[in-house]
């Protein structure tokens, strides 16, 4: 993990902790990478549950309640998805946030309407989800570090947010 990646990290780690609130994962093509950046901060036990590598279409229908129709429809590289799996995680998994990502990190496996590096971020609540799609190819090692730094900066900056809001509310 490069130093911006242990950088975020850490204040993830420190946003959690302060809130008192969970966080778990549901990744496909990052395959478990969102997660270790997770854990690579000693005491993450304390707010990280767990995480689905729902690298296949089935397990993203059983585990993490993702519909059939829409991932027969839209395939599972598409912002739907990746709100689907956020939720699922929450539920399944019983945090109060989840981050997931969906795509095609290659080097092969991509077609002319999803070519390869199209990774679908989406991170929040079972209430309030953003999302983020990333269009370039880069190789498929680099599209996963992008994917995972990426979906790291996001969660880190919708905790900054929602802690801000908080702290709002309290004065």
């Amino acid at each position: 993990m490069d130093f911006e990646g242990k950088m975020i990290s850490r204040e993830v780690s420190e946003l959690l902790w302060e809130m008192e609130r969970t966080v778990s994962t549901a990744e496909s093509c990052t395959g478990g990478r969102i997660a270790e950046s997770i854990i690579a901060v000693p005491g993450a036990s304390k707010y990280f549950k767990g995480g689905i590598i729902c690298y296949v279409n089935e397990v993203k229908e059983r585990l993490l309640g993702v519909s059939h129709a829409l991932l027969e429809e839209k395939t599972a590289v598409c912002e739907e998805v990746a709100i689907e799996m956020v939720k699922g995680a929450c539920k399944t998994l019983g945090t109060d946030y989840a981050i997931a990502a969906t795509g095609i990190a290659g080097p092969g496996g991509g077609t002319k309407e999803i070519p390869v590096g199209t990774i679908w971020l989406a991170c929040g609540s079972a209430e309030q989800i953003v999302t983020y799609k990333i269009e370039e190819d880069q190789g498929r090692d680099v599209n996963l570090a992008v994917a995972t730094n990426k979906a790291m900066q996001m969660f880190c900056e919708l905790l900054r947010a929602q802690k801000g809001d908080e702290e709002s509310a309290e004065s």
